[in-house]
């Protein structure tokens, strides 16, 4: 059967600029990081991602090492956009990125003009495209010079291979020189991509937030429920079908200590109070700042998906419900700044 999307795709959705861009993104964007690689099927992938276009998220995140197996969510997102989203390309943005291991040798990771150039090439081959909305630079690497790392991107852009260009995970200080280094070469710095969440507040202690602000960097938050922390779903202390049950997986044990799990049941009567879960509450605090773009998510069904989406129900947080929130997690504030190799992802 055909794939249509639904009419009423754009009516509930609300959009935001990237910085001083011209780029919309939707308030939730899709994130295809862990559970849409080699091991699931097409039909129930699309049911998500049909799902998600259908209510108006038009923004999906990717990066070449995604999968697992590395490589194959942006397989299987090709097949979707030759399948059902082929009609729909001109209405949906695509980003890519490049930073961590993806073959072997000197040339397979981190920011050299060589892996770069060569890891867009087999992104776009992957999904069967000619060209990315967004290309980042998946880490900041400290051993290649910015320039050439900022001199890739611009290429991209030059080369009709990426319509815009971020970065990820990179520091206020390198933020600013990234920044700087493309304005030189005619090319805007469109969007960051940090890890950020009510647990997680390392833009905001490290000012690279107010440095995008100020900049004008759109910002797309990863990882705003703290990889499913925040929707109190470790609470019981059960680790099954989740991502923590892999001990070789992105979880940090750190983040499933028990203060931490105590400091989300405390945030839970402030959730039931506004009407929202706990999902929709850390989403909430991400996009409260007027810097932010887009919450970027990851979900492994279609509930999952709706529970998101409920977010847009009820943005706004008061000054009080935002104290409480703060009192609620002060002892437990988990410290992810990216060090100069990166945050591993």
């Amino acid at each position: 059967m055909t794939y249509r999307a639904s009419d009423a795709r754009y009516d509930a959705m609300q959009y935001r600029r990237s910085g001083k861009s011209g780029l919309k993104l939707p308030l939730v964007s899709l994130g295809l990081w862990q559970n849409f690689g080699g091991t699931r099927d097409y039909d129930s992938a699309f049911e998500i991602l049909g799902y998600a276009f259908d209510n108006g998220i038009t923004h999906f995140d990717l990066a070449n090492n995604y999968g697992p197996p590395p490589g194959s969510s942006e397989e299987l997102f090709g097949q979707v956009l030759a399948r059902d989203f082929r009609p729909y390309r001109d209405e949906i943005i695509v980003s890519t990125k490049a930073g961590y291991n993806m073959w072997p040798g000197p040339y397979g990771e981190f920011g050299s003009k060589k892996y770069l150039i060569a890891s867009l090439d087999q992104s776009l081959k992957r999904m069967g495209l000619d060209y990315v909305d967004i290309f980042y630079s998946h880490r900041y690497d400290p051993e290649t010079p910015l320039e050439e790392t900022m001199g890739a991107l611009a290429q991209a852009v030059k080369q009709g291979k990426a319509l815009y260009v971020g970065i990820s995970s990179y520091p206020e200080e390198e933020t600013r020189r990234a920044h700087a280094i493309l304005k030189d070469m005619g090319v805007p710095l469109t969007i960051h991509q940090p890890s950020y969440s009510i647990l997680n507040r390392w833009i905001e202690t490290d000012a690279t937030i107010e440095a995008c602000g100020e900049l004008g960097i759109g910002i797309i938050a990863f990882s705003p429920l703290t990889q499913g922390v925040l929707s109190g779903k470790y609470s019981s202390g059960s680790r099954a079908h989740t991502r923590a049950e892999n001990e070789k997986g992105s979880m940090r044990e750190s983040h499933l200590q028990p203060h931490v799990l105590e400091a989300v049941e405390r945030l839970r009567p402030i959730a039931e109070k506004r009407g929202q879960s706990l999902v929709q509450l850390a989403l909430s605090w991400v996009l409260r700042r007027p810097e932010m773009t887009s919450a970027l998510i990851g979900v492994r069904n279609l509930d999952q998906l709706k529970d998101n989406l409920g977010v847009l129900k009820n943005l706004s947080l008061s000054q009080g419900e935002i104290g409480a929130i703060d009192q609620a997690v002060e002892d437990a504030l988990i410290d992810l700044h990216p060090r100069p190799t990166g945050w591993l992802r």
